[in-house]
């Protein structure tokens, strides 16, 4: 199936390929009750003893209180939601909150904090949510240790979170070690992937990626070529080349971003080689980029494979796409910035230089054609079926690809000509030529030119333009705005619920945190990190389910997580993977889901007569609902056809790791 990724909004790595398999979801450990059950253990308590705990009896569709189930860091804030449905389909549901909120040590059932919840915009309704919102700050206790929240006078509870420093570090490598999973061609040994995923090497048997064909000469064994390894790009298994480089530059940046919190032990092959295991996942991703190349320097734009579950069961003929444009200047960023920092690690610095030459070669093919286009699953040049989603582009795209690769190739090689196009061509990005423009539509543009502008190298004048653009359009009403005028009730404003929502999530938080890392404006960084970790605080549950977006949780201390993906491995009905609380396993844990996605789900249109599958009616929740609600946890295919929602990215991944990595 054909999906159009983020609505045609443009952000450039941004993938959720449609599959023409259905996907799973996985278990590891059990999921834990959202009720927390007082120890009998007691110490001396900070008030009188706590009321009994009980669940109210008006809210038996959604939860009454919402918090971030892995929990907090000492010095950030921490905001309990209470919420009160008006629309969507736990509007019969009923919460107006008591006076009295106390948050509960689990161990001793000791009351530690007290206060009262505040209504959120004067009691009114939540457009974006259906809800009425009430906020109970706890930031206060900073004390280590394991809590929930409660109202006194009503007996709601909130589930289980702890307070304590290094909380998001299992959870961070969970996050980075799907990669682990979605590699190709790589085998998944127990002791690497867990019992669940082994798996053997996908797609290298014969015809397929270590002696794939070009798509328009499929019995041409002259066109043989090896494109084996990358990563499964999202629900499909296909690999693309502009999105592929994308990620690898994502994960650079991540390391680059906040480089002590990556260690070499995420249980990968690489673990114990002596560089961030973060580094060697890019790494795979270059070494595939690297197998893209021609001699000419021009970079094939997509592989397509076959799709099956467990994935080193697919035996279908892997094909792969012409070079373009866009996707050698999208590979010549990533050879570029791959060359900076894997030059870092002695091990590496042949590779290194291997990377920069690639990253000058590509460049140079593009410069001499900067037109090639190749739409890949398009039946107007009889490439349908090859690949899913559409990564080629417009001029836009174009220009930003290759904006950005000078901006790597100059940081990488220290030449001129490279800072001579920045310097002469920044003013034409969205974020100068539309006046102070800052989007999550635009973000990898603007991470790049806020790279450049931190060079020793860069030219002065480039760099202050930037810098001061980029702060302009922080402070304005659509960013610091929304942050400091609560526009959202759950602390994380994004200005639509459409596909891949969840990334967004993401990529608003890191607009944040690149004004600390690059050092722009004055805000400071308890500002930061409270606006930032407002979306991190979403996808770990604050939100209208109370759902932790990441898949198979359970483990490391979710109760409620996200239990099925779309995804041709994690596939619906498989009794191995399709869901983590009834299969066997279920998809493996970190996985971060599309999210909620307003207005651009349905049913096929044949629906109900077409198949039973469809049931009678469109499932509510997705449909019907505000944006916040749009959401199900499901990975039907068709006819329900879960995918808008459902499935899985790398580049939501990306985003999500790179936020996590800086909240501290």
């Amino acid at each position: 199936m054909k999906l159009n990724r983020f609505a045609g909004r443009r952000l450039a790595w941004v993938l959720v390929a449609g599959v023409s398999a259905s996907a799973l979801a996985w278990t590891v450990g059990s999921p834990t009750s959202d009720t927390p059950s007082p120890s009998a253990s007691s110490t001396a308590p900070v008030s009188s003893a706590p009321t009994p705990i009980a669940r109210s009896s008006a809210m038996t569709l959604g939860p009454g209180i919402v918090i971030d189930q892995f929990g907090y860091l000492p010095s950030h804030q921490k905001v309990a939601v209470i919420r009160d449905p008006q629309t969507g389909y736990d509007a019969g549901d009923s919460l107006t909150p008591g006076g009295t909120y106390q948050v509960v040590n689990a161990a001793n059932n000791a009351v530690v904090f007290t206060g009262s919840p505040v209504a959120w915009n004067n009691g009114a309704e939540d457009s974006t949510s259906g809800d009425k919102v009430w906020h109970f700050d706890f930031s206060g206790l900073t004390a280590a240790g394991t809590y929930f929240v409660r109202d006194r006078d009503r007996g709601v509870v909130s589930p289980r979170f702890k307070i304590g420093t290094n909380l998001y570090t299992p959870v961070l490598k969970a996050a980075v070690r799907t990669f682990f999973y979605q590699r190709a061609g790589q085998v998944k040994t127990a002791a690497n992937a867990g019992t669940g995923w082994a798996d053997g090497a996908s797609h290298v048997g014969p015809g397929q990626d270590r002696n794939a064909r070009l798509y328009s000469a499929k019995t041409n064994a002259a066109t043989e070529r090896d494109v084996s390894g990358g990563w499964y790009d999202a629900g499909d298994m296909n690999k693309y080349t502009s999105w592929t480089a994308g990620y690898v530059v994502d994960l650079l940046h991540s390391y680059l971003g906040n480089k002590p919190v990556w260690t070499d032990d995420y249980n990968i092959p690489e673990s114990g080689n002596g560089v961030p295991d973060i580094v060697d996942e890019a790494k795979w991703g270059l070494d595939w980029l690297g197998r893209m190349q021609q001699s000419n320097g021009s970079v094939l734009s997509i592989v397509g494979v076959s799709h099956a579950s467990p994935p080193s069961s697919a035996t279908g003929p892997s094909y792969y796409g012409p070079a373009s444009t866009s996707a050698t200047l999208n590979a010549a960023a990533a050879y570029a910035i791959g060359s900076k920092v894997l030059g870092g690690f002695p091990a590496h610095s042949n590779y290194a230089a291997t990377m920069r030459t690639r990253a000058e070669n590509a460049w140079n093919w593009a410069v001499a054609n900067p037109n090639v286009t190749f739409r890949n699953n398009d039946p107007a040049n009889g490439s349908e079926g090859l690949g899913a989603g559409q990564q080629e582009t417009d001029d836009y795209g174009r220009f930003t690809a290759k904006l950005i690769a000078a901006i790597y190739l100059y940081d990488a090689t220290g030449k001129t000509v490279y800072r001579d196009f920045v310097d002469a061509n920044y003013n034409q990005a969205n974020l100068i030529r539309w006046y102070n423009y800052v989007s999550p539509y635009d973000a990898n543009m603007q991470l790049a030119l806020l790279y450049y502008s931190s060079l020793s190298g860069a030219t002065a004048s480039t760099a202050t333009a930037i810098r001061n653009a980029y702060n302009s359009g922080m402070e304005s009403q659509y960013l610091w705005g929304k942050i400091t005028g609560k526009a959202d009730p759950y602390m994380a404003y994004i200005p639509d619920y459409i596909w891949g929502s969840n990334a967004i999530k993401g990529v608003e938080a890191n607009l944040y945190l690149d004004l600390r890392r690059f050092g722009v404006g004055n805000r400071s960084e308890a500002d930061v990190m409270a606006a930032a970790g407002g979306y991190a605080h979403y996808l770990h549950g604050v939100n209208p389910f109370g759902k932790v977006y990441l898949t198979n949780m359970y483990s490391l201390g979710a109760t409620n997580s996200t239990n099925q993906i779309f995804h041709a491995w994690f596939t619906d009905g498989s009794a191995k993977w399709d869901d983590a609380k009834n299969s066997t396993y279920g998809p493996p844990p970190g996985i971060l889901v599309g999210g909620p996605n307003y207005n651009q789900w349905d049913w096929d249109s044949r629906c109900p007569g077409i198949s039973a599958a469809c049931g009678t009616e469109r499932p509510r929740p997705p449909y019907g609902q505000p944006p916040q609600k749009s959401y199900k946890d499901f990975n039907d295919g068709w006819p329900l056809q879960s995918w808008p929602i459902s499935e899985n990215s790398n580049g939501y991944q990306a985003s999500y790791i790179r936020m996590l990595s800086r909240l501290k």
